[in-house]
């Protein structure tokens, strides 16, 4: 009878692991948000700036036109990152591993930038997706794209501690976090939601760090989920592209 207890035990612990596995290798299903999930090591996930000419994209519009020119096919896209009154990232931004903005060090300066800790997005040429505390953040050969953005939202599986629950600071906002199985999780919300609850999301999936990339000019290029916001005005743009066959 204590032999069958056991094995019954361990069959259930056995299959709500496996649950669990599964849950997390799905898409994340929140009606407050536009998620899309991204396997660094199945799918390609790219940042993005400007056309061969130096011209900014600014929008999904120009990019998704670009690509098409290219043979590629624009799957998702999100703004990705704060940017200067010209265009040009704010922080650190490296494209296909070259520098193209030095990293901001600052720590004390108006803006959620600058809302200590902030943090870096990073992808390895190993297809590994990473986020960190701009102080943690080591330059590397190894890095293929990176944006620098503030605040963190997720540190260590703690919320960032300047966050207040019930604050009455209302945005659209949207971020990115790293699953528990090395995924990345992008996440924009469909409407005005406060840090602490932006972060709380994260954390409720898993992600042990996350990041906020903006607020009020944040737009998603999702056509799956039936969401094409191909207007805007911002800097960075981070897209998931296919080859057209």
């Amino acid at each position: 009878m204590k032999k069958n207890g056991i094995l019954c035990a361990l069959g259930i612990t056995i299959l709500a692991i496996v649950f669990f596995a599964f849950k997390r290798n799905q898409d994340i299903s929140d009606s407050r948000f536009i998620t899309h999930v991204v396997d660094l090591k199945k799918q390609t996930l790219k940042f993005y700036l400007q056309n061969n000419e130096g011209i900014r994209f600014r929008n999904h519009k120009a990019l998704k036109e670009e690509l098409n020119k290219r043979s590629q096919k624009l799957i998702f896209a999100m703004n990705g990152g704060m940017y200067l009154k010209d265009g040009s990232p704010q922080g650190l931004y490296i494209e296909n591993g070259i520098v193209k903005a030095p990293i901001d060090t600052i720590k004390t300066a108006y803006g959620n930038f600058y809302l200590q800790p902030n943090g870096i997005f990073y992808i390895t040429k190993k297809n590994k997706g990473v986020i960190c505390k701009t102080i943690d953040f080591a330059q590397s050969p190894n890095i293929s794209y990176a944006t620098q953005s503030g605040p963190m939202l997720v540190i260590n599986n703690t919320i960032h501690p300047v966050f207040s629950k019930g604050s009455k600071h209302l945005h659209i906002r949207n971020g990115v976090g790293i699953l528990p199985n090395g995924n990345v999780l992008f996440a924009m919300s469909k409407e005005l939601i406060t840090l602490y609850d932006f972060a709380e999301f994260f954390k409720s999936n898993g992600c042990k760090n996350a990041l906020y990339l903006d607020g009020f000019v944040s737009r998603t290029y999702l056509p799956k989920k039936k969401w094409e916001q191909l207007d805007g005005n911002f800097g960075v743009i981070i897209g998931e592209t296919e080859t057209m066959n």
